[in-house]
């Protein structure tokens, strides 16, 4: 939750991003037990955030925008190297890279709000 205030999630919320780990962590394990290449691993993954986005959606909650978009650019690269559809494969990297950049500097350079009890 990127630029929102904390607070506690509400049952429904952790049922569904338990259920979500629970599914990343089953294949993470098959990724290690498989010899799946690193294409099939990003499809994957993306294809998990994207997933647990709809199953927010579905259970009437608010989608997350940066889980949305991070699972897009994981599976447009799982997709480019399984099958390259004209993009050049250096730009899913880079935008990766530059989104890093962008999350680190904004939470590097961000001041905390004052704690208005003090």
């Amino acid at each position: 939750m990127i630029g929102t205030a904390l607070r506690e999630p509400t049952a429904r919320e952790k049922r569904v991003e338990a259920a979500t780990w629970g599914v990343f962590f089953v294949w993470i394990g098959i990724c290690l037990l498989a010899p799946l290449p690193w294409a099939v691993w990003l499809l994957g993954v993306g294809v998990l955030m994207l997933g647990a986005q709809l199953a927010r959606r579905l259970a009437g909650l608010q989608l997350e925008v940066f889980w949305v978009v991070a699972g897009a650019v994981l599976l447009l690269g799982g997709i480019t190297e399984v099958a390259p559809l004209g993009i050049d494969v250096k730009l899913i990297p880079l935008l990766c890279i530059i989104a890093g950049l962008l999350l680190l500097v904004r939470a590097i350079s961000h001041q905390p709000a004052r704690d208005q009890a003090a």
